[in-house]
């Protein structure tokens, strides 16, 4: 693998650490603001909607900008978030800085995915893309539990400052290491936008919101059902939050090594095995070993599905497939939100802090579905529909008139 997917990775740690680490100092942010904490809960909602929104509008912003420069302006937007929440003044300003620093995960990841493609071999592109959010999970192994812990003995401040340091080192290591790779000749903003009209493309979506939604239907509520029902202490959630991390860095590693080998078999494994985890998540809650186990497991079948995901997108998107990638990670954190609105519901519906499992087993068992759908849509058509650079439909195998010529690799 080549040296530019480790920078590609330590950005990727850096907005890993920046979006999970405020999870752990809220009351420390609300006391110094004089917010409760529900108020201060806004900074994760606010980041999770600015990455949606910022993922297509960021991208759609650097159509014209070669895809270095502007994964290293996407990193100066991480770094000027970042240090704006360090230095906030007020708790308005804090949640300005979080917006501006969202606006750049989507984009990066998006971008940066097609990057790490384009480095490698096509039989290694999965493998590649998995190398990247490597980063992004060793940050919930080690970047959010070191941020937490300086966070309540220095000061949340400290927190963010290391994180816009991190930045630097990865703007450093892109300017560095990566190579220049122009933007496709005859590849413009409508060519991007045809990629959503192949149903392939949207199912492929549709399949990351209620897979990725899954996950964190039952992750977001583990504190109450780790304490309430397992019986963990408060302090232990901590070290099942690492458990959970080293879950997702393996279970993303095997994911980019066999979806390379065979992308859709991968998904109906990881789909299937997420949704019975999830199910069986309800019992195995009320056992402190085996509820520590499914915590990891949740975290490896989550993410395996992760790269299979994003190559699927990357795949069908073909000649054009810089805009969908980085709409693809909005999926992921739209999921997010919504798994755990309805998670939400159904505990204040009175059905109890397990309960938000059942909903994370039924939307993964959808997006299961929508896998098999995906296949057969694809068996009946003969061949995997793509959209060519010209923005036209085709079959793999054929050659548009539109598409550029292949450069040589970097």
């Amino acid at each position: 693998m080549p040296l530019a997917l480790l920078a590609l990775a330590i950005g990727a740690f850096g907005i890993g650490t920046t979006e999970f680490v405020i999870m752990g100092l809220l009351p420390e942010v609300a006391g110094d603001f004089g917010v409760s904490i529900p108020t201060a809960g806004l900074l994760v909602t606010g980041y999770a909607l600015g990455v949606v929104m910022g993922a297509p509008l960021m991208t759609v912003l650097g159509t014209k900008v070669p895809r270095k420069r502007m994964l290293m302006l996407l990193m100066g937007l991480f770094i000027a978030g970042n240090l704006l929440s360090a230095v906030a003044p007020s708790f308005a300003v804090m949640l300005i800085g979080r917006v501006v620093a969202s606006l750049a995960h989507g984009a990066f990841f998006g971008i940066g995915s097609v990057v790490a493609a384009e480095l490698v071999a096509p039989s290694k592109k999965a493998g590649a893309i998995a190398m990247m959010f490597t980063g992004l999970t060793i940050a919930n192994v080690v970047g959010v539990p070191l941020g937490t812990l300086v966070g309540q003995h220095v000061g949340w401040r400290v927190t963010f400052g290391i994180v816009a340091a991190l930045g630097l080192v990865g703007l450093a290591g892109i300017a560095k290491l990566v190579p220049e790779l122009p933007k496709p000749e005859g590849v413009h903003l409508r060519h991007e936008l045809a990629a959503f009209k192949n149903t392939q493309v949207l199912l492929a979506m549709a399949m990351t919101v209620l897979g990725f939604g899954g996950v964190f239907a039952a992750i977001t509520y583990i504190a109450p059902m780790m304490t309430h029902v397992a019986g963990f202490a408060d302090g232990t959630v901590t070290w099942l939050l690492v458990l959970f991390g080293l879950g997702m860095v393996g279970g993303n590693l095997v994911g980019g090594k066999f979806a390379d080998r065979a992308l859709m078999p991968m998904l109906y494994v990881s789909l299937g095995a997420l949704a019975v985890v999830l199910a069986l998540f309800t019992v195995t809650a009320n056992n402190k070993v085996a509820a520590a186990v499914t915590v990891a497991l949740i975290g490896a079948l989550g993410f395996a599905t992760v790269p299979p995901l994003q190559k699927r997108v990357l795949d069908q998107a073909h000649g054009a497939p810089t805009l969908a990638s980085a709409v693809n990670i909005g999926a992921f954190n739209l999921g997010n939100a919504l798994s755990a609105w309805l998670g939400g519901i159904v505990i204040a519906a009175g059905f109890g802090y397990t309960s938000p499992n059942w909903v994370g087993a039924t939307l993964a068992t959808a997006a299961l579905a929508l896998a098999f759908v995906s296949a057969a849509l694809e068996r009946r058509d003969g061949a995997p529909s793509t959209v060519a650079a010209g923005g036209m439909p085709r079959r793999s195998g054929s050659r548009s008139t539109t598409e550029p010529a292949a450069r040589p690799q970097a």
